[in-house]
C-alpha cells in the first residue's frame, strides 16, 4: 500500500505516487530553505482557509475544529519550529496535521488550495510587512530631519552643481529637502503596500476551484484590503509586477540615502571640513594611523548597490512566459527581503548619527561666499538700482569675477571702482554701486534672507515649511497606524472565529 503512515507522512512528493524517486537531497534542502520567512504568512492563511470551508460548508464542523486545535498545539509547540519538524515547505501545516491527527482530518485542509495560492499569499503578506516596517522607518527619518532644520534656520552653507560652488543655502533648506524627497519615497512606498495587499486567496493555480469559495472572507481573515479580481492575475507565477514593484521602490530609496552618504563623507574630510563624524560611526587604517574613516555612510553606499542589484535580480528572475518563472521568484525574493531589512537599519542609522553630527558653522559660512556663490545678487543690484537689463548686470558682474580671478582677489577685495572696470569693458559705462551695496550684495546672511519666497530658504520660509512638511508627516503616520490597527482588527476576527468553531466542535 502507497499510503504512508500519518505519523510519518512526508508530503504529497513521495515516490511511487506521480515521482518514481526520492528528490536530491540539497535540491530538497534548498527547495525548503526558502519558505521559513514565509512562514507566519502561510500560518495564517491556513487557519483563515480553514475557517472559510468551515463556514461555505466545505468541511465538517468537528473536522475544522480538530484541524484549528490542531494549529493551536503547534503554536504552543512554537510555530516555526513545529513547522520545520515536519518538513518544512509550503505544506508544513498540513503535514503537521495529518501527523496528528492522520490524513481522515488532516488531508482535508487543503481542499480548493494550490501550491500556487499558498506562496502568492505568503509573499504578499510578507511584502506588506517589509513595505510597513520601511513606511515607518522613513517617517521616523522625517521626524528627525524636521527637528535639525528648525535648528539650523541660520547655518548656512555653499550649495553645489556640477560639483562647483552655486549659491548659499541653509543647512535647514537642504535637509527640508531630504524631507521632501522622503514624503515621496512614501507616497511610492504607500501605493504599492496598496496593490501588494490584495488577495490570491482562492485563486489556487490559475482558475480557482470548481467548489464553493469565500475568496473575500479569506481576505478579511487575513487583513488584503481587496481580493485579486482575476485569478490568473493573482498568482505570482503568471503575473508579478508587484515583486518588481517593491524592489524597485526601494532602490529608489536607496539611491537617495546613498546620495545623502556622498554628502556626509565629502563635507567630513580635511579639504571641506563642514562637520565632524563621531567616532562611534568611524573606523581607523591599519598602516595610516592618522585616518579616521567614515564607514557608516560608506556602508549605505554598499547597500544601495545591493538595493539595485535585487532589482535587476528580480526583473530578470521574473521574465519569462506566463506560468515559466517559478522558483526564479524565490531567489528574487530572498534578497528582496535582504535589502528591505537593510534599507530599515540604514533608515534607523540615519536618525541616530544626524543628530551627533558635529557642524561647523564657521567654516561653512566662510565657503559659503569666498568662491563667488553669492554675485548672483550683485547683479540683481545693479538691476534693481540701475535698471540695466538682467543679461547686461549678468555680463559686467562675470567680467569682474573674471578680473577678481586673474588679479588674485576675492568677494571681500571688491571694490566699486573694479565693479566700474568690469562695466565700462563690457558696455562702456560705469557701474555707479557704493562700497556699502556692494558689500550688501555679497553678505550671505542678506542672500538668504532675501529669499522669502514659496520654497526659499529664510528663516521663517524654512520654518512654514517644516510645519507643512511635518503635517504631511503626521497624516503619513496616521496611514501606518490606521493600516496597523486594521491588520490587528483581523487577526483578532481570524481568532474569535477559530474560538466558535473550535467551541462548536468540541
Amino acid at each position: 500500500m502507497l499510503k504512508q503512515k500519518s505519523s510519518e507522512y512526508r508530503g504529497f512528493r513521495n515516490p511511487g505516487i506521480r515521482m518514481k524517486e526520492e528528490m536530491n537531497p540539497q535540491l530538497a534542502r534548498l527547495y525548503g530553505s526558502r519558505i521559513p520567512v514565509l512562514i507566519p504568512a502561510i500560518h495564517a492563511f491556513d487557519k483563515a482557509h480553514i475557517v472559510m470551508l468551515v463556514e461555505r460548508r466545505l468541511l465538517r464542523p468537528d473536522a475544522g475544529a480538530s484541524l484549528l486545535t490542531g494549529l493551536r498545539q503547534m503554536e504552543a509547540e512554537g510555530v516555526a519550529e513545529a513547522r520545520m519538524r515536519a518538513g518544512g515547505g509550503l505544506h508544513s501545516g498540513e503535514q503537521y496535521l495529518i501527523r496528528l491527527l492522520g490524513e481522515e482530518i488532516g488531508g482535508r485542509m487543503h481542499l480548493a488550495r494550490s501550491s500556487g495560492d499558498l506562496s502568492s499569499v505568503g509573499m504578499n503578506i510578507t511584502q506588506r510587512q517589509k513595505l510597513l516596517e520601511i513606511m515607518r522607518a522613513v517617517n521616523r527619518l522625517r521626524r528627525v530631519l524636521l527637528d535639525l532644520a528648525r535648528e539650523h534656520t541660520g547655518t548656512i552653507l555653499p550649495g553645489y552643481s556640477f560639483g562647483q560652488q552655486a549659491q548659499p543655502m541653509t543647512l535647514a533648506h537642504l535637509w527640508l529637502s531630504w524631507v521632501a524627497t522622503l514624503a515621496r519615497d512614501f507616497e511610492r512606498l504607500h501605493g504599492t503596500y496598496g496593490r501588494v495587499n490584495r488577495s490570491p486567496a482562492g485563486a489556487a493555480i490559475m482558475v480557482g476551484s470548481e467548489f464553493p469559495v469565500d475568496r473575500q472572507r479569506t481576505a478579511e481573515l487575513l487583513g488584503f484590503d481587496a481580493v485579486h479580481e482575476n485569478c490568473a492575475d493573482a498568482i505570482l507565477e503568471l503575473t508579478n509586477d508587484d515583486s518588481l514593484e517593491v524592489p524597485a521602490v526601494v532602490s529608489i530609496l536607496y539611491h537617495s540615502l546613498a546620495k545623502w552618504a556622498d554628502d556626509l563623507i565629502q563635507w567630513s574630510t580635511s579639504e571641506f571640513g563642514f562637520l565632524d563624524v563621531p567616532d562611534a560611526f568611524c573606523n581607523t587604517s591599519s598602516i595610516m594611523m592618522q585616518k579616521k574613516n567614515v564607514i557608516g555612510p560608506a556602508e549605505v553606499k554598499g547597500a544601495s548597490a545591493e538595493a539595485l542589484g535585487g532589482f535587476v535580480v528580480a526583473y530578470h528572475g521574473l521574465k519569462g512566459t506566463t506560468g515559466m518563472p517559478v522558483n526564479e521568484r524565490y531567489a528574487a525574493c530572498e534578497i528582496m527581503w535582504k535589502v528591505a531589512d537593510s534599507v530599515v537599519r540604514d533608515l534607523g542609522w540615519y536618525c541616530d548619527l544626524l543628530p551627533v553630527l558635529v557642524i561647523n558653522k564657521t567654516r561653512m559660512r566662510e565657503q559659503s561666499w569666498m568662491n563667488w556663490a553669492t554675485v548672483t545678487d550683485l547683479a540683481g543690484v545693479l538691476v534693481s538700482r540701475r535698471d540695466l537689463p538682467w543679461r547686461t548686470a549678468h555680463q559686467v558682474v562675470g567680467i569682474m569675477v573674471r578680473l577678481c580671478e586673474e588679479r588674485g582677489l576675492g568677494p571681500a577685495e571688491v571694490t566699486p571702482k573694479l565693479l566700474d572696470e568690469a562695466a565700462v569693458l563690457y558696455h562702456g559705462e560705469p557701474a555707479g554701486l557704493d562700497e556699502a551695496a556692494i558689500a550688501e550684495a555679497l553678505d550671505p546672511e542678506r542672500f538668504i534672507a532675501a529669499r522669502t519666497l514659496q520654497g526659499g530658504p529664510a528663516k521663517a520660509e524654512s520654518l512654514r515649511q517644516a510645519q507643512l512638511f511635518e503635517e504631511a508627516t503626521r497624516a503619513d503616520e496616521k496611514i501606518v497606524s490606521d493600516i496597523d490597527a486594521r491588520l490587528a482588527a483581523s487577526a483578532r476576527k481570524l481568532e474569535a472565529a477559530m474560538d466558535a468553531i473550535i467551541a462548536r466542535g468540541a
